[in-house]
């Protein structure tokens, strides 16, 4: 990936495989976890197994958001999320859009 260092990539490739789904289920189920500790009495159990939901929830996060915007591996996985044209605006659309208008 450009701009990266090498660990930073390797994170990603390696957290790339990991569903969006999965992280909201093992949230979902700290926080089960968390009311049945606190419904049995344990109630720091309780708080410190319910304090990993909102981790987990921004980890899910970081990851959508790193497999959203990161750059194709190669022209395969390209053409298959659609090849779509980037949403920058080219140099031209730029300076015509910067260009001052004349007023009527």
């Amino acid at each position: 990936m450009k701009n990266e260092d090498m660990v930073t990539t390797n994170v990603e490739l390696q957290t790339r495989r990991i569903p969006s789904i999965g992280f909201l289920g093992v949230a979902i189920g700290c926080m089960t976890a968390s009311a049945f500790l606190m419904l049995t009495g344990r109630k720091h159990w309780a708080n410190f197994i319910g304090q990993w939901a909102p981790t987990i929830l921004i980890l899910g996060t970081y990851n959508k958001i790193a497999k959203t915007f990161s750059a194709p591996l190669d022209e395969q996985q390209r053409v298959r999320h659609g090849g779509h044209a980037s949403m920058l605006k080219s140099p031209e659309e730029l300076t015509h859009q910067m260009s001052p208008q004349p007023v009527s």
